[in-house]
């Protein structure tokens, strides 16, 4: 047995446990599916998302006896539904994306940061975490977007904050620890400074959480968003997103199921692809959860 074989390369290792997942490896194609029909969205919608058709109002898909020219049928504007999907999910995983990103940097910061000062920062970091979390994330994105007025910037930045404590956290913790490693004492022995020692000795071996918790936290930012849109206060008119397409079909969810059906299965779809693409990481990630050969 070669030495490659007998000790993979982490890339490798990491595929085979996140593979072994057979549902994480097929709501990773169906996530793949999604992200690049939304990406392609300019080219491939086959009209434009805001553009309406007064005549074509509410014309039921293709299986329900509608035309070709519009698969997925219409909303009650006439615009075109598969081409307000595909837009949709350029600003729904958009959002998602950018939330997370603007929550775990800082949050990876303060968690670091609380545990490498544990006598005056960590308490006053943990207790403001503690004040946030005292509110659900909807309801705190809810009080955010009141005060910033909706929007789709306000939307990322009140999912964002909402999604802060969960990261600080989990940082802290995952950082508290490795500290007392040896390779941390050793570090700290052979002179490196405080910042050296959280993002270069600490932060590298803290990332799996952080991923795995990522994840979940993209997942969670799409469902807010939908909500958000849903109540009129996220994404505004015209601007084509899942949760505000549908709050304006739910009048019509008797006479045209499907423009409540297609964006709710979109939403459901997607948001499970993300939860088992998660669950498969924490596999491939956690060594605890590694099979011993």
């Amino acid at each position: 047995m070669s030495v490659e074989n007998k000790f993979p390369s982490p890339a490798r290792e990491f595929w085979t446990g996140f593979a072994a997942n057979r549902g994480a490896l097929a709501a990773l194609v169906f996530f793949a599916l999604v992200a690049t029909a939304a990406l392609l969205a300019p080219w491939i919608a086959p009209h434009d998302p805001v553009e309406q058709y007064r005549s074509q109002m509410l014309a039921p898909p293709v299986w329900d006896g509608g035309s070709w020219r519009f698969v997925f049928g219409t909303d009650e504007l006439g615009r075109d539904l598969l081409s307000r999907l595909l837009h949709g999910g350029r600003v729904s995983l958009g959002i998602g994306l950018a939330s997370v990103l603007l929550s775990m940097i800082p949050g990876v910061v303060l968690g670091l940061l609380a545990a490498f000062h544990q006598r005056w920062l960590s308490p006053l970091v943990m207790r403001v975490m503690d004040i946030m979390l005292a509110l659900p994330g909807l309801l705190l994105a809810i009080c955010v977007i009141t005060v910033l007025g909706p929007g789709l910037v306000n939307t990322v930045i009140a999912i964002a904050i909402g999604a802060l404590p969960g990261y600080t956290r989990l940082a802290r913790a995952a950082a508290l620890a490795e500290i007392e490693r040896e390779y941390v004492t050793a570090s700290r022995v052979a002179g490196a400074g405080t910042l050296r020692l959280m993002f270069v000795a600490v932060l590298p071996n803290c990332l799996a959480p952080l991923i795995v918790n990522a994840t979940l936290s993209f997942s969670a930012a799409i469902l807010e968003t939908a909500g958000l849109g849903f109540l009129g206060l996220g994404v505004q008119a015209p601007m084509a997103e899942w949760g505000g397409m549908l709050s304006s079909a739910r009048d019509y969810i008797q006479r045209a199921p499907w423009v409540v059906t297609l964006p709710g299965l979109t939403i459901l779809a997607t948001v499970l692809s993300v939860n088992l693409m998660g669950d498969g990481l924490r596999d491939a990630l956690d060594p605890k959860l590694k099979k011993v050969s």
